[in-house]
Formats: C-alpha cells, sequence, structure tokens
C-alpha cells in the first residue's frame, strides 16, 4: 500500500508544476487511473455517443486514444473526453459529472499519462482509488494542508466486521446492503469481495448476478469527491451502486429500508450545531454520531442488521443513554467491539473507538462487550501497525451466527452483561469496564500527549452538550 502511495505522491510533482494544487490533486489523477483501469479490464469507451449543444457526437474516450495524442491536442481530446463521459446515462453520467480538466500544459498531462501507463494497477493487491485518496490527503496533511476532514476506516477493521456480519445477498430477492457515510466505498467494495471470495470466485446464477451488480450496494455521501470515487471503486468490480449525494442525517429520509448496514459515520462535530427535524428521531440532539445511530434504526428492515463505528463519547456523552435505550427497546444490541488505541492512525492517533453491533426487531436482553484495547500497544503506522490479528480472537468469540446468536462463553476480554446492569448504568456502556489499565499504574507507559488531548476535548465537549441541555431546559421553563 505504501508502495503505491509513494508512487501516486511522486506523480503529484508533475500536477504541482502545471499549477495543480492539493484540493485537486486526486480528483484529476483519479479520472485518468480510471480510464487505464477500465481499459485493463476491457470496459469498452472507445465510441461514447452524446450530445453537445444540440448536436450529436461521438468521443473516443478509450485509454489508447488519449495515449496515442500528443501536443495540444492532448489537452482538447482530454476536455472532450471528461465532457462526453459526464453526459452518458447510467454510473458512467454519475462519475464523471461536473469532472473539468484543470491542466493547462501538455506536456504535464502528457508526463502523467505516460507515468500512469507504465503500470497495470488492476493487478496490484490493493483498492487504487481509495488509496490514492486515503494515502495523499494523508500526505497533504504532513505538508500543512489539511485535507477535508475525513477519517477512513481501516480495511482490516472493515474486513473483520464484514466477516462477522456476513452480508449475503443470495439469502432473498430484495435483499441490500447499505453505508450511509460511505466515503470512497470501503464497506460496499469489502462486501462484495466477501461474496466473491464465499461463492469461489463469483459463481452465480444469472439472475443472481443481475440483481447483486445492479440492485443491491448503496449509499450514500457528503462529500463530492468521495462519492465519485466510491462509484468508481464499484463501477470497476462491475457493480453499479446506488449511491446519494447528499446530508444523510439532515435530510428527510426517503422510505427505503435495508437489510444490513455497515458504516462508520464522521467523527467530530463538524457541521453538527443544531439538531435536524426528523420526525423519525426520537431524541433530539446535536451530537452527529448519536443522529447517525439514530438513522441507521430507521434505515434497518425488521430483522436487519447493523454494524456501526462509534466514538467512546457516543457511549457516555449526555444523551447517549437516551439514543442506547431506544436502541435497546428496539433493536438486539448483542455485541460491543471496543478498538485499540489508535485505530485510526494516522488521521486522528488519540480517537478511541467502538464497534456496536445490532439486529432490529427485538429488544435487548443481553450486551457481550469485547475489549481489544485495555493493555493492547497502542497502533502506529510503522511499529504496530493494525493487522487481521487484532480482531481474530474477537472474531472467535463473536461466532458463526451474524446476528450475534452463536453459543458464547465469557473470557478474560469478553464479558456479557444484563439489560438489567445496562439500565442500571444509565445505557451509557462506557461503564463497563472490567480489565486492570496497567498503564494508568505504569508512569513510564502513560498514553500519548495527543491521545490524552483527544479524552480532555472528548470531555469538555461532552460537559458543553450538558449545559447546552441545560439551558435548553430552562428556555422550555423547566422542561427537558
Amino acid at each position: 500500500m505504501s508502495d503505491v502511495v509513494q508512487k501516486l505522491w511522486g506523480f503529484c510533482h508533475t500536477l504541482r508544476h502545471d499549477g495543480i494544487g492539493y484540493t485537486d490533486y486526486v480528483e484529476q489523477l483519479t479520472y485518468l487511473l480510471f480510464l487505464k483501469m477500465a481499459d485493463e479490464k476491457a470496459l469498452d469507451l472507445s465510441k461514447l455517443g452524446f450530445e453537445d449543444d444540440r448536436k450529436k457526437r461521438t468521443v473516443d474516450c478509450s485509454w489508447p486514444a488519449l495515449l496515442a495524442r500528443t501536443g495540444t491536442d492532448i489537452i482538447d481530446g482530454y476536455v472532450d473526453i471528461l465532457r462526453a463521459l459526464g453526459k452518458q446515462p447510467g454510473i458512467l453520467g454519475d462519475i464523471f459529472a461536473g469532472s473539468q480538466s484543470r491542466f493547462t500544459k501538455p506536456v504535464s498531462l502528457k508526463t502523467l499519462i505516460n507515468q500512469i501507463d507504465q503500470t497495470e494497477w488492476t493487478a496490484l493487491n490493493v483498492d487504487v482509488k481509495a488509496d490514492a485518496y486515503e494515502g495523499l490527503l494523508e500526505k497533504a496533511a504532513s505538508e500543512g494542508k489539511k485535507g477535508a476532514g475525513q477519517m477512513f476506516t481501516p480495511r482490516v477493521l472493515i474486513q473483520s466486521i464484514v466477516r462477522c456480519m456476513q452480508p449475503d445477498p443470495r439469502v432473498h430477492k430484495e435483499f441490500t446492503i447499505c453505508d450511509p457515510a460511505c466515503g470512497t466505498g470501503g464497506f460496499l467494495v469489502v462486501a462484495y469481495e466477501w461474496l466473491v471470495k464465499e461463492t469461489k470466485g463469483g459463481a452465480l446464477d444469472r439472475d443472481i448476478v443481475k440483481r447483486v451488480r445492479g440492485k443491491t450496494y448503496y449509499g450514500q455521501d457528503i462529500d463530492r469527491t468521495p462519492r465519485r470515487l466510491a462509484l468508481m471503486n464499484l463501477f470497476l468490480h462491475q457493480i453499479e451502486p446506488h449511491i446519494k449525494l447528499g446530508d444523510t442525517i439532515y435530510e428527510p429520509f426517503d422510505g427505503q429500508c435495508h437489510d444490513v448496514i455497515l458504516t462508520n459515520p464522521p467523527f467530530g462535530t463538524r457541521g453538527a450545531n443544531q439538531a435536524p427535524e426528523r420526525e423519525d428521531f426520537t431524541v433530539s440532539t446535536s451530537n452527529k454520531q448519536l443522529n447517525f445511530l439514530q438513522h441507521v434504526m430507521t434505515l434497518l428492515k425488521p430483522g436487519g442488521r447493523a454494524a456501526v463505528v462509534l466514538p467512546d463519547n457516543c457511549l457516555f456523552a449526555d444523551q447517549a443513554g437516551e439514543v442506547f435505550k431506544l436502541l435497546t427497546e428496539d433493536c438486539t444490541l448483542h455485541t460491543v467491539l471496543r478498538l485499540p488505541r489508535g485505530t485510526f492512525t494516522p488521521y486522528s492517533t488519540g480517537v478511541k473507538a467502538n464497534v456496536v453491533f445490532f439486529t432490529k426487531g427485538y429488544p435487548t436482553e443481553t450486551v457481550w462487550i469485547y475489549d481489544a484495547r485495555t493493555n493492547v500497544p497502542g497502533i502506529t503506522k510503522k511499529d504496530r501497525p493494525l493487522t487481521a490479528e487484532h480482531f481474530a480472537e474477537f472474531e472467535k468469540c463473536y461466532g458463526a451466527d451474524p446476528n450475534g446468536r452463536a453459543k458464547r462463553k465469557e473470557s478474560e476480554r469478553f464479558h456479557k452483561y444484563s439489560i438489567t446492569e445496562v439500565k442500571a448504568k444509565d445505557f451509557k456502556l462506557d461503564g463497563f469496564k472490567w480489565l486492570k489499565d496497567d498503564d494508568i499504574e505504569d508512569s513510564d507507559e502513560l498514553p500519548e500527549p495527543e491521545e490524552l488531548a483527544t479524552d480532555a476535548i472528548a470531555a469538555l465537549e461532552g460537559a458543553v452538550e450538558e449545559l447546552n441541555a441545560v439551558l435548553a431546559a430552562l428556555e422550555n421553563g423547566g422542561r427537558k
């Protein structure tokens, strides 16, 4: 993965020479990467017709045609390709809608095309477009230019969650999978890759193949660029997803429900300064992640299951108890995975997070919590990277039933709590800690300063939220 990102970052020097800034790096690279990878997968883009200024035109959008262009013709030809692709019906039009070339120097574009042509990208054992987006954002941030606040879910964590959840579209004809905060499409891509592995390469009946490819994978994202990359990712996996552009929690619910929800809602409080006006949200809160949790409950079909990544503050914030009380009444909250410290390195080393697993339709009787954090060395990018081994024992404890109904037994890291015990904690699951934290006892092994600062910020944000709730109660005449 690091080699791919380093290669792509090297390409960025070419873009810089043409005056293309950090914010445009990934978009311009992925347009060209998509055309190259489409050619490697033998997708025919050679004669795409469209109507331009009331005239019908045909443009050869294939990679070999672009590769053959030289001089000023390459700039004009590339502009034509983007325009033609953006006017296509279906997913191609969605991917390239509004796409524009930022190149002004033919030599820069030609150099980049030649560099990209030297690699067979689809043969690499990595998700090229997601790595490009995530890796280049990280590189840009390290040079003092912050990205858009995105924090991506590590692939090994996604794969572990998917193995537990078993999102199998063969179950019934209306089976759908959704990520309402899909970013570059990591959960959806891995869910499809899991199906391919389960079917030994995708050996499915013709009618099932058609349904899986066109009517199974759904998503939404507020950011245009990650959405575009998600569409590209799935299209190159021969999937035509349905991914909306828009604000998931502030827009009205469209009425469509799903069998499986896999998601990591954006962390932080940016844009969450007021509670959304949603009739389906029982608890009114400005906490973005708690609102996503309520949205997921709405999105699930009866009997549907979800896995949601949540920061620690969602387990102890002022209104967390209210939301989890509602969740345990309407759903079986069967499992909580406490993630290792530093799971989201390098985007936010100090963030502590969890994965909550639940099934809609029956109230909770028992909650099982797996602690993969206490006395586990924090994740670092180089010395202690996150690996599948971090979740191997959890997956064994989770069991073979995706709804958490497999026979389980307690262990050092896996404990169960009755709903009565959960109620006694006011539904704030952060209170269940049974392992003695050696780091606290050893002054030489204190958490990193960034982690301590993140904890302090989380505590302050929680306090501010509680004060706002008190002020709101006072303004309503003492009614909370």
